[in-house]
């Protein structure tokens, strides 16, 4: 229906199911560039912690597929945008603000790591608002799965103890930080806070709280080789 968004490899599009009418985001990736930039590890990662987690503040994935030219993801539509637009638009946000965003993004972050998960992509730009005004977090390229602690801890210098967030008390030093005496940490994933921006969304699949980009086909061009695409068989 529309383009939502580019990437390096990628773009995501609005795209509505013809029966029950719901609207999705299908992100779709060109095989060659994503074997050109080395990205097929990130693009596994991205699939393998998406089917693995389920949390309100997380976007959800339904579906995958490939042809012989894209690697598709069907993922959860978020109409609210990027909270880096908001951002952009008022310069800087309250402390008020800055406090919601922040509870339920160390929400997010404290689910992610009780999976073993790093995400390691966190900005402005990965932080969609849903049609309530409460945070999504999305593109999860970056995200990787620990498979060994120990070795990662024996990796990091003494000093790690020093930092909040590190220590054996993990989330729960950063949620005890004054700054938050007045978040209740129960009610944040059952999204009792009250958004500080609610965006104005007029149907489910509104798109005027994302940039408009410059459409083309880029569909045409010859099919992946078969040893190029054996790197995608179980997508």
């Amino acid at each position: 229906l529309l383009l939502a968004g580019t990437g390096t490899f990628g773009r995501v599009h609005l795209v509505r199911e013809k029966a029950a009418k719901h609207f999705y985001a299908l992100k779709v990736m060109s095989i060659p560039d994503v074997i050109r930039l080395k990205q097929e590890q990130h693009v596994h990662n991205e699939k393998a912690v998406l089917e693995e987690v389920s949390h309100p503040f997380l976007v959800r994935l339904f579906w995958t597929s490939h042809d012989d030219r894209f690697l598709y993801m069907l993922l959860e539509f978020v109409p609210g945008g990027e909270l880096f637009s908001y951002l952009r638009n008022r310069g800087r946000f309250s402390s008020g603000a800055g406090l919601f965003y922040s509870a339920e993004i160390v929400c997010a972050i404290e689910y992610l790591h009780s999976k073993e998960i790093v995400y390691r992509d966190l900005k402005p730009e990965n932080i969609l608002l849903d049609r309530d005004g409460h945070v999504k977090l999305t593109d999860f390229g970056f995200a990787k799965k620990l498979v060994d602690r120990d070795l990662i801890r024996k990796l990091l210098v003494v000093d790690r103890t020093r930092r909040l967030g590190n220590m054996k008390n993990g989330a729960n030093d950063v949620k005890r930080h004054r700054w938050f005496r007045s978040v209740d940490w129960e009610g944040v994933p059952q999204r009792r806070m009250k958004p500080p921006i609610v965006p104005k969304v007029s149907c489910d699949g509104d798109t005027s709280n994302f940039e408009a980009y410059p459409d083309h086909d880029w569909s045409k061009g010859p099919p992946v080789s078969p040893q190029d695409l054996e790197i995608f068989k179980n997508f």
